[in-house]
């Protein structure tokens, strides 16, 4: 039986709406300064080139300074500059937000406006890998003034910055470029390859491009999710979602935001590790966190640990698993999510009091940064009301076994570390220490604003 879902999803671009009605556009372009083949020939846009990272100490990729700060200067700099500009559908500085009490400390927005600016459509969430489809919206329709810049490797080895560097189609570069409805502040696209117009799934090419991304910054608050489609993907267009949940705003009067430099809780789960692989990656298990998941970690050089994960989503994606990622502390660590929360709401398997919330538990969600659409449902924030919605994520322990039996087939993994088979001390899901009913938060919240 095929399963359908009628999804609302974000809108990510100022241009993202139906072409219909829009049969006459002016001579030599569409007018709206697109990237598609009726605007881009003359467009010249930033260019970032960075360095190509590989050995052990990754921490020590970088000799001298950059020529542009990429973190504070390139992504938030201009992600400002584009706030300041109007460019986004609200303001979400404006969103309250605060750590709910408790032993992980999960993070609670209240983001109405996000809710309100939606369009319909409808998703298919039994199919993963679904193709490209160009007469549905894609990112070749953002306008240029989203793009913030384009991201490649250097031809030399140097980190190179280019503020107006002609876009060279034939090569199909990879931009970085606003959504224009975020969930945070600096939260912008990372599209690779954008012109080969990719369907939302995992490539080795792909995946190595959004580790390099993640060693840039340098920063442990700087982080990179992916979501299949069927696991709250919304554009069917290859890209992965960044988040910097660390503003060093100190001393600016210019910028209205918070300061918020916390681990996501998913970062502070405890882990038994249950292989380690050719290459030094080691794999790990989630324990004591509501969604069962694997932690890849090490790596000899940066294209081992981004072989090993893509080659474990490029297994869930042929195996017809949606799932999620969080790639996180500088590209060192990387968490892989399958997850059945479509399939259980196109089912009838949720509760409706969690389909009443209408949030869509993806990547950030999962890793514990809860975008809540609902007043009531910000005030009453708690752990336990977190950990209950994230449970219906989670594959049962059955089910995720077999899939990780998949996984380490994929890899090349036969044997898994003998002092951990038969020793779960916690199931993942069913920790007495989180309680699985809905209560209404009653502790004082750390609000930040």
């Amino acid at each position: 039986m095929m399963l359908k879902i009628k999804r609302v999803p974000t809108v990510v671009s100022n241009f993202q709406k139906d072409d219909a009605g829009d049969s006459s556009r002016p001579v030599g372009g569409c007018g709206r300064s697109c990237l598609k083949a009726c605007c881009i020939p003359d467009a010249k846009l930033p260019l970032y080139a960075f360095k190509k990272v590989n050995g052990k100490d990754l921490a020590m990729h970088e000799c001298g300074e950059p020529p542009v700060a990429f973190l504070d200067s390139l992504v938030l700099g201009e992600w400002e500059e584009r706030m300041q500009r109007g460019l986004f559908r609200y303001d979400v500085t404006a969103c309250e937000t605060k750590v709910i009490p408790g032993e992980y400390g999960f993070v609670a927005q209240l983001n109405e406006g996000r809710h309100l600016k939606k369009r319909p459509t409808e998703f298919r969430v039994d199919k993963v890998l679904q193709p490209f489809d160009e007469n549905k919206f894609n990112f070749t329709k953002v306008g240029q003034e989203e793009v913030i810049f384009q991201f490649e490797a250097s031809d030399d080895g140097k980190i190179q910055f280019f503020p107006n560097a002609p876009v060279d189609v034939d090569n199909s570069p990879s931009f970085v470029a606003i959504n224009v409805s975020p969930i945070e502040y600096g939260h912008v696209l990372l599209i690779p390859r954008i012109f080969e117009c990719l369907p939302q799934r995992i490539d080795r090419e792909s995946f190595l491009l959004a580790l390099h991304m993640a060693v840039e910054a340098d920063n442990p608050y700087f982080r990179l999710g992916y979501n299949s489609l069927g696991a709250f993907a919304t554009i069917n267009h290859l890209h992965f979602q960044v988040l910097v949940t660390e503003l060093p705003l100190v001393g600016r009067d210019d910028v209205f935001a918070y300061y918020l430099a916390l681990p996501f809780p998913i970062e502070k789960a405890p882990t038994k590790k249950i292989a380690n692989l050719n290459g030094g990656v080691k794999i790990s298990e989630l324990l004591k966190y509501p969604v069962r998941g694997l932690v890849f970690e090490g790596g000899d050089t940066l294209e081992d640990l981004s072989n090993v994960v893509s080659d474990a989503c490029i297994c869930l994606q042929n195996s017809n698993i949606p799932f999620n990622v969080l790639i996180s502390d500088c590209g060192k660590q990387v968490f892989l999510l399958p997850q059945c929360y479509a399939e259980k709401q196109a089912l009838g398997e949720v509760d409706a009091e969690l389909l009443d919330t209408q949030v869509n538990p993806a990547v950030w969600e999962i890793s514990g940064h809860m975008v809540l659409k609902r007043k009531k449902d910000y005030d009453e924030a708690s752990e336990g009301n977190a950990w209950r919605l994230l449970a219906e994520v989670s594959l049962s322990e059955e089910r995720f076994q077999e899939v990780n039996d998949l996984i380490f087939e994929a890899i090349g993994c036969s044997e898994l570390d003998d002092n951990v088979q038969g020793d779960k001390e916690v199931d993942a899901v069913s920790s007495s220490a989180h309680p699985t009913v809905v209560v209404a938060g009653s502790k004082e919240c750390v609000v930040l604003q």
